[in-house]
């Protein structure tokens, strides 16, 4: 099986952070959001090659990939961002097999192992949502496979999200497809990847729907620190093995050796890089990167950079590596 990865996008939702770090290698709970996903990918024991399309911060995505996951891997630039379609369309030369697309930067619940044994010609994981006036939602037939999807429908044709996890079995009919999506007029300069899967559903095929146990966005402030305390509570946890004078842990956290907490409290939800410090603090529900400083602060959900400096500030901040912020709280 080979396995294509989208990661092309400037993550303009997650501003400031995404100028010098690519979106899914964001950190939450202690580790690039990406990695949760490659960790289900490289369980599979059945890659043969991983297709990464990148275009902003390519080279940061393309030395991670190689030192992260070992599985042979080939990286190619989306040069213009016109779609999810026109990013899978690039793959093509290297696709030869079935295919698993994976949209890494939302974290899911899901046993991809069920590709092993399926005979449809493709599945597409959703996830049940109550706000499905936001996401491109997906109607099935009586038997469960797909019939279409709807874009943020005013009704509810139905409440299963479509959350970018596929796997396509019958990777001829999806090619053909995405040639036919990229031979239409694009919407807003954009071919969907979405209605090549209509066009194969609409020539004969069957594409069977799945719903995951749990689905956890990390595309913009919000959600990422809704993630991360979701990671933390389900096993990433870790408080430091030394604690200085005065300093209380409510947990979940995930802090790491190194780390100087003094008279300060820390958690819950608190995700703490190497060689931070926290001094005279408090800090709850906030992801900070590495060697970041907080001292005589009240932060909450937060997110900082590597390098950071935050001295006498009450609320909430989200600033990039090597910020500095001075209040007079």
């Amino acid at each position: 099986m080979k396995v294509i990865i989208p990661l092309a996008g400037k993550g303009t939702r997650l501003r400031p952070h995404t100028h010098i770090v690519p979106k899914p290698m964001l950190k939450v709970a202690g580790r690039p959001v990406m990695g949760y996903v490659m960790d289900d990918v490289l369980r599979l024991g059945n890659v043969e090659q991983v297709v990464y399309i990148t275009g902003h911060l390519k080279g940061a995505v393309e030395s991670h990939a190689r030192e992260a996951y070992p599985v042979p891997s080939v990286f190619i630039e989306q040069a213009v961002q016109d779609g999810t379609a026109g990013a899978v369309a690039l793959a093509k030369p290297h696709v030869d097999q079935p295919v698993l697309i994976i949209f890494v930067d939302t974290i899911f619940d899901a046993d991809l192992s069920i590709v092993k044994d399926s005979d449809a010609d493709g599945i597409i994981w959703t996830k049940e949502v109550e706000d499905y006036q936001r996401f491109g939602v997906v109607v099935t037939d009586a038997n469960g496979h797909m019939t279409k999807i709807v874009e943020k429908p005013k009704e509810p044709i139905s409440k299963r999200a479509n959350i970018g996890l596929y796997y396509i079995r019958n990777w001829k009919l999806l090619y053909e497809g995405i040639d036919h999506v990229l031979k239409t007029a694009p919407h807003k300069g954009e071919w969907y990847l979405t209605d090549a899967f209509q066009y194969m559903i609409d020539h004969g095929a069957k594409i069977q729907v799945v719903d995951v146990a749990g689905w956890y966005d990390a595309g913009q402030l919000e959600t990422l620190l809704d993630t991360n305390r979701v990671m933390l509570e389900k096993g990433r946890a870790q408080r430091p093995a030394v604690l200085g004078e005065g300093a209380t842990i409510v947990d979940p956290v995930y802090i790491e050796d190194g780390c100087t907490i003094e008279h300060a409290t820390v958690g819950p939800n608190v995700s703490l890089g190497a060689g931070s410090t926290v001094r005279h603090a408090t800090v709850r529900d906030t992801v900070a990167g590495a060697k970041v400083t907080i001292t005589h602060s009240a932060l909450h959900d937060s997110f900082l950079g590597d390098h950071v400096v935050v001295e006498q500030v009450k609320g909430r901040l989200s600033i990039g590596d090597h910020s500095e912020v001075r209040g007079d709280a």
